[in-house]
């Protein structure tokens, strides 16, 4: 979509510091973090929501956060897809939070 922010941060034309990237997606940090840690990881398709991704992008998306957030988060993590305005999305273009460094409370909000 040519009026998607992280369309336009998948295709280099928002510049990022990218913590991850490969041919499908690429990860970089939240404008306003909730925690220390927090990225965003996106796949570079534009997907609106976690409604309308196959399961490859899914299990792509998931098994890149779980590396990532391991290797950079020993203590714990927290992943988190906001899904629709009532869910709390605000970028409609599927994102998964990479959150911590601190620890979770619950519930979340």
């Amino acid at each position: 979509m040519s009026d998607c922010l992280f369309c336009k941060i998948a295709a280099h034309q928002i510049p990022v510091k990218a913590v991850h990237e490969d041919e499908h997606s690429i990860a970089f940090p939240d404008i306003n973090p909730q925690a220390p840690t927090h990225w965003l990881l996106i796949p570079k398709q534009h997907l609106a929501n976690i409604t309308e991704a196959p399961y490859e992008v899914l299990g792509h998306l998931m098994k890149e956060a779980a590396a990532l957030a391991k290797r950079e988060m020993p203590g714990g993590f927290r992943l988190v897809v906001n899904t629709g305005d009532d869910g709390g999305q605000t970028v409609h273009h599927l994102h998964v939070h990479i959150l911590g460094g601190r620890h979770m409370g619950w519930p979340p909000g």
